[in-house]
């Protein structure tokens, strides 16, 4: 199957070229109109035909051109849809309008909050700042909950750290980067959504199955990319207040200013606070930890579009620290005694990243970019009297050059990569310390007749010190049987060192010993995880009742070649363990899910989804289904808006379903059943838009109250050897409610 996958890339690499003429422009957004900026991701077709494409980041779009061509359609989701006369192949430069900003026209159409595209060749689609808005986005980590597509969950009953899921795996086999630069791995992968606040979010763009090889070879089950809020494009000045009834405070500023044509700076500061102690259940620990954190990046943005270079730099600092344990625990005289059991977690971390691209003013399609970016992760951490420390000083750099191969519908990317990690963590009285360096180079081949047919074929060479000299090939395709028909099929390989400590660093809150079976690697005694990843989905759109809408059909399997396993079914008789060993037979995760969007009305849409999971692996005690995963889920998404006033005003409702099946369990000798039972939960917010400077908004997560009984085993003695946080497969703390306001000035 590898060497006719690889086959397959290198032949679609070399297929015959032809020349054709082209057109090509600009497209950029009127609001912006003196600082053209180029709007990346419309749709741009020739009318009456299916020949179309997409713009790229700066704007800019490349479409095969025939003399019978006389009329360009520009179409953005929550833009006026224009139609221009060509009659010259002379560049062009277009703004598009905002459709609740056309002058004196009543605007009746709602801008959509989620966009799939039937002209990508990989299965993508980008969630925006509307969609953020529909939830308390407070963080990256909780700005999922109205997509079901991706799956929160709480890792353990002390932190409430929510952790996603995607196909039925963890976060640890997402590439989860910010701006294309990987930002959540290694020390991060537990608690690093939550160092980016919801407000600095622009959009998510969402990739299922195998992604890009420019991003890197550690993707396995799909990548999520966040886009930041742009200091060109951003609010001058934009403050956020939220608080909820489970004690939990949030600030957030922007403030940015244009400093002269080319130079525009934004500074943006997010502190949020928690120190209310709840226990509802009364297990005698708290419901939810006590918590601050203090988080600031200023943020440069440099465009010069006369010469063709755009960059962007960052630095970010944040301080996080939270407390968790037993209700009664003081840090100041019970730390590490046996006088309560109690955790404490500070975290520090520094950022910064540079972005620069190029692209050349009289070949557009021809670009070249350079990302760097550097971080310090300093973790130091204990749970009753276990110690966890772990410092990560990463470096990654990574050279694109984008350009064509005879004509338009030929395009390649190709570059080099370089990685560096230096990990240091202290486990308990053990010390476990590794550097990791890689060397790599890619190219990747997108082929697409403008009409129904396109592939992107990649193949990336890297040397690793510890994981070997590896290649990694990548496949998507994309067809169009009929009209608004979009089928698409991708195949690929990831690879992957597990962190086994920093990715499961919910164990710490246990009474588990750890037990690591070394098969002689080079990480911990393991082997790299390796996996290959087949997908097909089918996009429909359709109109019912002269309304508008789509149905997704996905089906993904992952099936690893090496994996890590993490055995929790270990217990005997006084005593518990988690083990990681290598995969020693089959680990396979199979998902599917099918997706409807509708709007049976004006400014009224549903969304509903049904998902079916199907995870397991070979454990030394036999086959097991993946334990808290459940198989069946359903989700369901109500949002309205009423029409916006001439003054701004508007009311904005949002209610979101979701059904949980069964999950089984982990081995407890009996202290809980074998399989837990479905569940419900209901998330509502109502938003008030008193103008277009100002905003408040209200709504309650788990309204329906559903609360895991006993998420705690051994509560009653925290030292003890039945001691165990880990377990959770519902809400912990109940229902909780919360408001918020919105100020910005433009």
């Amino acid at each position: 199957m590898k060497k006719y996958i690889l086959f397959s890339v290198f032949t679609l690499m070399v297929v015959p070229l032809f020349a054709q003429q082209t057109f090509r422009g600009m497209i950029m957004d009127k609001n912006n109109s003196k600082d053209n900026l180029g709007v990346f991701g419309a749709n741009v077709y020739w009318l009456n035909t299916s020949v179309g494409t997409t713009t790229n980041e700066k704007g800019w779009f490349e479409i095969p051109y025939k003399p019978e061509y006389k009329k360009l359609v520009v179409s953005f989701v929550g833009y006026k849809t224009d139609t221009i006369e060509v009659n010259s192949l002379k560049p062009l430069h277009h703004f598009i309008t905002e459709e609740n900003t056309l002058d004196e026209v009543s605007v009746t159409t709602k801008k959509k909050a989620t966009a799939k595209s039937y002209l990508q060749t990989q299965n993508v689609f980008i969630v925006n700042s509307d969609e953020l808005l529909k939830a308390a986005c407070c963080n990256l980590a909780e700005s999922f909950e109205t997509n079901p597509s991706i799956d929160v969950n709480f890792s353990d009953a002390l932190t409430g750290t929510k952790q996603i899921q995607m196909l039925g795996l963890n976060s640890p086999y997402l590439m989860i980067s910010q701006e294309n630069i990987p930002m959540v791995r290694g020390a991060s992968q537990v608690y690093g959504l939550t160092f980016t606040p919801g407000t600095w979010i622009e959009s998510i763009q969402i990739t299922k199955g195998a992604g890009s090889v420019v991003n890197g070879y550690e993707s396995i089950s799909g990548q999520i990319n966040a886009e930041l809020v742009k200091p060109l494009t951003d609010n001058k000045f934009f403050v956020n207040g939220y608080g909820n009834l489970n004690g939990r405070l949030e600030l957030n500023t922007h403030f940015n200013q244009k400093l002269n044509d080319k130079w525009q700076t934004g500074l943006y500061v997010h502190g949020n606070y928690r120190g209310e102690k709840f226990d509802k259940n009364n297990d005698t620990f708290l419901d939810a930890p006590l918590a601050e954190q203090i988080n600031v990046m200023n943020r440069w943005q440099y465009a010069n579009n006369e010469m063709g270079w755009v960059s962007f730099l960052n630095v970010r600092f944040m301080n996080d620290e939270k407390q968790t344990g037993q209700i009664n625990f003081d840090p100041a005289t019970d730390k590490k005694t046996t006088n309560a059991w109690g955790s404490e977690i500070k975290t520090q971390r520094f950022d910064a990243s540079a972005k620069v691209g190029y692209v050349f003013p009289e070949l557009p399609f021809q670009s070249m970019g350079l990302q760097l970016a550097y971080s310090n992760h300093d973790q130091e951490s204990y749970f009753g009297l276990r110690d966890y420390n772990i410092e990560h000083q990463s470096v990654y750099s990574n050279f694109i050059f984008n350009s064509i191969i005879g004509d338009t519908r030929h395009k390649f990317k190709t570059g080099l990569s370089f990685t560096h990690d230096n990990y240091d963590e202290l486990v308990d009285i053990n010390s476990y310390q590794r550097t990791e360096n890689s060397v790599g180079s890619f190219f990747e081949y997108a082929y697409d007749n403008a009409e129904n047919f396109s592939l992107t074929a990649g193949l990336r060479l890297d040397y690793h010190n510890l994981l070997g000299t590896f290649v990694t090939p990548r496949l998507h395709l994309r067809y169009v049987p009929w009209e608004k028909g979009v089928l698409r099929a991708s195949v690929g390989r990831g690879k992957r060192s597990a962190n086994i400590f920093a990715e499961n660093q919910q164990l710490f809150a246990s009474s588990r010993t750890i037990n690591i079976n070394s098969s002689g690697g080079n990480i911990y005694g393991l082997t790299p995880e390796t996996a290959w990843n087949y997908g097909v989905s089918y996009l429909q759109g359709f109109n019912l009742f002269n309304k508008k809408g789509d149905i997704t059909f996905d089906f993904y399997q992952t099936n690893f070649i090496n994996q890590v396993v993490v055995d929790w079914e270990s217990r005997g008789v006084g005593t518990q363990e988690i083990s990681f060993y290598d995969l020693d037979g089959n680990s396979i995760a199979n998902s599917f899910q099918v997706e409807v969007n509708y709007e049976p009305f004006h400014q009224f849409d549903v969304r509903a989804a049904y998902k079916f999971f199907d995870v397991s692996t070979d454990y030394v005690s036999g086959n097991l289904s993946k334990p808290i995963q459940p198989k069946h889920r359903f989700f369901a998404n109500a949002s309205y808006e009423t029409s916006k006033k001439d003054n701004g005003g508007q009311w904005k409702f949002d209610t979101t379903y979701n059904f949980i099946g069964e999950q089984r369990l982990p081995n407890t000798n009996g202290l809980l059943a074998a399989y837990s039972k479905p569940y419900s939960m209901v998330n509502a917010q109502v938003t008030k838009v008193f103008s277009n400077k100002f905003e408040v908004y209200v709504g309650g997560e788990n309204i329906t109250n559903y609360k895991q009984k006993n998420p705690i085993l051994g509560a009653d003695d925290p030292f003890g050897v039945n001691f165990d946080s880990t377990i959770i497969y519902a809400p912990i703390f109940g229902s909780s409610y919360y408001a918020g306001f919105r100020f910005k000035i433009k």
